[in-house]
C-alpha cells in the first residue's frame, strides 16, 4: 500500500473525519496507482470545490487529477475557491 498525508483547508476540511478536523490532516494508504481524483471522491469532495490542489507543493490543474497517480509519501492539499474583496 501506499501511505499519503491529505490536507484540507477552509470548509473542505467538514469532508475529513470528525477526529482529524482540528489538525486539518489525515494520513491514509490508498492503492499503489491510486490518483489524486480518487482520494478526493474517498473524502466525497466535490470536484467543483476543489479549487486549489496542490501535490509536495506544485500546482495540479483539473484536468491532471484523475491522471496523476499518488506515491508513497505524497502530501495533497486542498482549499476551495474564496471570495473577497
Amino acid at each position: 500500500m501506499t501511505q499519503v498525508t491529505l490536507k484540507l483547508f477552509a470548509s473542505l476540511s467538514d469532508y475529513l473525519p470528525a477526529a482529524e478536523r482540528v489538525g486539518n490532516r489525515v494520513v491514509v494508504e490508498v492503492a499503489p496507482d491510486a490518483t489524486v481524483a480518487q482520494l478526493l471522491d474517498r473524502f466525497a469532495v466535490p470536484a467543483e470545490q476543489a479549487k486549489l490542489v496542490l501535490r509536495n507543493g506544485v500546482y495540479l490543474a483539473p484536468e491532471e487529477r484523475a491522471t496523476t497517480r499518488l506515491a508513497d509519501g505524497d502530501e495533497i492539499a486542498v482549499w476551495p475557491p474564496v471570495a473577497g474583496g
